[in-house]
């Protein structure tokens, strides 16, 4: 019998330098998050709020920082992206949520996109900032709109911001 050999698993920085998937954060990051909010939900003890809220802030901390868009970077976001466009075409959908991330990522916590005044992305910082960039040159002359909504209104209070791209042309 052969040993099976083990791949290393890659550094923090090397995972924080790939995307992963469209909300600019890779797969292992997002897994990561999800298991501890997951395991704090489960868990009654006092340390369970500490574990979800350190998840969040590794979270934001992520997002927050902006990557390096080299040419190679933009099309793998491109590539990646028509990939998740086309399967929602097929299934016949007209939008689909390409991103999503806490409002504490819009430096006035989505007051501004929630009262869908025209400044609001000049609030949006990090890597939503750069998503909202990337629409802007990239899908915008494609004709894809962008919509911006609070996705999620934890005790009342706005939450999580999703980007949705559209392209059907219907106005709505």
């Amino acid at each position: 019998m052969q040993a099976e050999k083990v791949k290393p698993k890659p550094s923090k920085s090397a995972t924080a330098a790939k995307l992963g998937d469209e909300t600019f954060m890779s797969a292992t990051e997002l897994r990561h998050y999800m298991t501890e909010v997951e395991m704090a939900k489960a868990s009654k003890d006092l340390g369970s709020t500490d574990r979800a809220e350190q998840a969040r802030a590794e979270l934001m901390k992520s997002l927050a920082t902006p990557i390096e868009l080299t040419p190679e970077k933009l099309k793998e976001i491109t590539k990646s992206l028509l990939h998740k466009l086309r399967g929602a075409a097929e299934r016949g959908q007209t939008e689909l949520m390409v991103m999503r991330f806490p409002n504490t990522l819009c430096t006035d916590k989505g007051r501004a996109l929630n009262n869908s005044e025209r400044t609001w992305p000049d609030t949006l910082i990090g890597r939503p900032r750069q998503a909202y960039e990337f629409w802007r040159e990239h899908l915008q002359p494609a004709g894809y709109r962008l919509k911006a909504l609070i996705v999620d209104w934890p005790g009342g209070l706005p939450g999580d911001v999703g980007f949705f791209l559209g392209w059907d042309s219907a106005k709505r």
